[in-house]
């Protein structure tokens, strides 16, 4: 069955294909099927904003929609990110450069201690755009600000979120292994499953 993965970012296409090749779905992209994702997320949570994208998407393609809303939290800096994560920095388009700097900068005089953070995902699962009960599964994973940037793997905010279980961070990671752990791998464990009762 074929259903549209709303998304333009390689690094959450990629990761997002993986978790779901053992379904028997064809996932297509937005540039396979020359749509163009973006759509204001006008939610004030995850799940808001998950589900807008969704039904942008039904509406775009007419196919069935799995769309994902992810962020940063950062206890320091409560209603900071969240929601507003890829546009932290206040830049017209999502610049992950930018919104790495000015995090930094914030917690520059920030203790270890009270440098916690959580990554949290949601994902969301629409039949049509009118689907009155979509798919909804949320994932999160707990980790802490590094003090400077480490690692090229990844993508977003993975240089500077730092799991001391591990003793690395995301972009430091391989891609096996954050699949496996992440906030995204964490939500999708329930979602495969309510897209198999589903399918």
């Amino acid at each position: 069955m074929d259903v549209f993965l709303y998304t333009s970012n390689p690094g959450k296409i990629n990761e997002i294909t993986k978790m779901l090749a053992e379904l028997p779905l064809v996932i297509k992209h937005p540039d396979q099927l020359s749509v163009e994702t973006g759509i204001d997320e006008t939610g004030t949570t995850f799940v808001e904003n998950a589900i807008i994208k969704a039904r942008d998407g039904c509406i775009k393609t007419g196919l069935p929609c799995i769309a994902d809303d992810s962020g940063l939290i950062v206890d320091a800096l409560p209603n900071a990110l969240g929601v507003r994560s890829a546009r932290y920095a206040g830049t017209e388009h999502v610049d992950f450069d930018a919104n790495i700097e000015l995090l930094l900068r914030e917690l520059r005089f920030v203790e270890a201690s009270k440098r916690t953070a959580r990554f949290v995902c949601c994902l969301v699962y629409m039949r049509s755009a009118r689907d009155p009960s979509p798919l909804i599964a949320m994932g999160s994973l707990s980790g802490e600000i590094a003090r400077e940037r480490s690692g090229t793997n990844g993508f977003g905010y993975d240089p500077v979120f730092y799991l001391p279980t591990h003793q690395q961070t995301f972009a430091e990671m391989n891609s096996e292994l954050k699949n496996t752990i992440s906030h995204r791998a964490c939500a999708m464990l329930s979602f495969k499953e309510l897209l198999n009762n589903a399918l």
